[in-house]
């Protein structure tokens, strides 16, 4: 399974593809960000996270996308930009067909390094340690999205089957069920 991960952000948002099956080695394919112009207003800030997310589509061809399930902050504003970065890449998924999946910031935490409250750094040193890499993905929010990948691939997979299996059943025509219930026999006495 090829997973692009995606950590939501209005100034970096990290991207990384990961190929991997529960039991495999995992195989890093790519990691970047995509950093819309900081001076440009919201709506073309949107516009390049789009625009960088269908090139990482057409570039990698994943099987699935996880993104981070945005949580609450102290700071609102950023809580806005990153569920505006997360529906666009939501939306881009969905376009093409694929499933998405959401994990919270602490379920990847966990998933990669074994403890929900892991800082940055240790994300970063065990995406590097599991990916058999030199360093970990550069800048941190290109390590996010490959732990994202991580996260998905061990503990996603039934999450990607329930969503084929919802998808399969929206396409197919809707039709009667056929009976197989028998016709009650009629009783004696009465016409048919």
């Amino acid at each position: 399974m090829r997973v692009l991960g995606i950590d939501p952000g209005l100034t970096r948002c990290g991207v990384g593809v990961v190929d991997g099956a529960p039991g495999r080695p995992p195989v890093l394919a790519a990691a970047g960000v995509i950093r819309p112009p900081a001076e440009d207003d919201l709506p073309e800030r949107l516009l390049a996270v789009e625009r960088g997310m269908e090139e990482w589509l057409d570039a990698h061809a994943p099987d699935a996308v996880a993104v981070e399930r945005v949580f609450a902050q102290h700071n609102l504003s950023t809580v806005m930009g990153t569920a505006q970065a997360s529906a666009v890449a939501m939306v881009c998924a969905a376009r093409r067909g694929l499933p998405v999946a959401l994990h919270t910031p602490s379920e990847v935490k966990a998933a990669v390094t074994g403890s929900g409250r892991a800082d940055k750094a240790q994300i970063g040193a065990m995406v590097a340690r599991i990916l058999r890499l030199s360093g970990p993905p550069r800048p941190a929010d290109a390590a996010d999205a490959v732990a994202l990948c991580l996260c998905h691939i061990w503990r996603g997979g039934a999450q990607d089957r329930l969503a084929r299996a919802r998808t399969a059943a929206r396409t197919r025509a809707p039709g009667p069920a056929p009976s197989r219930v028998p016709a009650p026999a009629p009783r004696k006495g009465t016409a048919p």
